[in-house]
């Protein structure tokens, strides 16, 4: 596992995305609709729902523009129809790069989506290219400062409600668990009102890579800046292990 802060590079991530938090919104307001469309739009009865609505929480989304989303979805029958795609490539001297995609119109976003990497240096792969470099994995982060449970009780609760590991960095705790027993491990601690500053199923690298050139280093900020700005792109995973700033 790497040795930088998680919470640090998730507070430097919703920093940056606090300047453009309409992207966020938007990128949140998508997989609301999607979820309200494959499940129905009651969080009780729908469990990605519950999940799209703890990150939407995560992130600071108002409670009224979560349920204007779900209202708006439940009651759109004409509503855009989102299509999940992912791209898989390689960034500065063989980074892996996962990007995720929610979108209606694949030609625009496979078209961007080429253009970040080529801009920095990369290239797009084929599908599998370097998936197989990281694990699906349900990822809670909480931040220390926003926690009053002691650190053995956390992991305990963590542990007995299905987490399958519990890691303590300097500023963070980091549970991980299998993406089924994910909803069933947030829900536990949500209960015990822990709160998250990240909660999501994500791609977790198996071993990071560390950069020393710096055109290297500038090369592929350009291509997740690039990627960051489109409204189509939902997540992006790396195993550049990014210097803390």
């Amino acid at each position: 596992m790497s040795g930088h802060s998680k919470f640090a590079n998730i507070k430097h991530k919703k920093e940056k995305n606090d300047a453009a938090k309409g992207k966020i919104f938007t990128v949140i307001g998508r997989e609301i609709a999607v979820a309200v469309k494959e499940g129905g739009p009651d969080p009780e009865n729908n469990s990605r729902l519950r999940d799209v609505i703890a990150k939407a929480k995560a992130n600071n989304m108002p409670n009224d523009t979560i349920e204007r989303g779900i209202k708006k979805a439940a009651g759109d029958a004409d509503a855009v129809n989102y299509e999940n795609v992912t791209y898989e490539g390689y960034g500065p001297n063989g980074t892996a790069i996962i990007v995720v995609a929610l979108t209606d119109n694949k030609n625009r976003t496979a078209a961007n989506v080429r253009n970040a990497f080529t801009k920095g240096k990369g290239n797009v792969g084929t599908q599998g290219c370097v998936s197989y470099m990281f694990d699906s994995k349900g990822q809670i982060i909480i931040a220390k400062e926003d926690c009053q449970m002691d650190a053995d009780d956390l992991m305990m609760l963590a542990l007995d409600a299905g987490a399958d590991d519990f890691s303590e960095e300097e500023d963070s705790f980091e549970v991980l668990t299998d993406p089924a027993a994910f909803s069933q491990v947030r829900e536990a601690l949500e209960k015990e009102g822990i709160q998250m500053v990240q909660a999501e199923v994500a791609m977790i690298p198996q071993n990071y890579v560390t950069l020393t050139d710096e055109t290297d280093i500038n090369n592929i900020r350009r291509t997740l800046d690039l990627l960051d700005e489109d409204d189509d792109v939902q997540e992006v995973y790396h195993n550049w292990d990014e210097p803390e700033e």
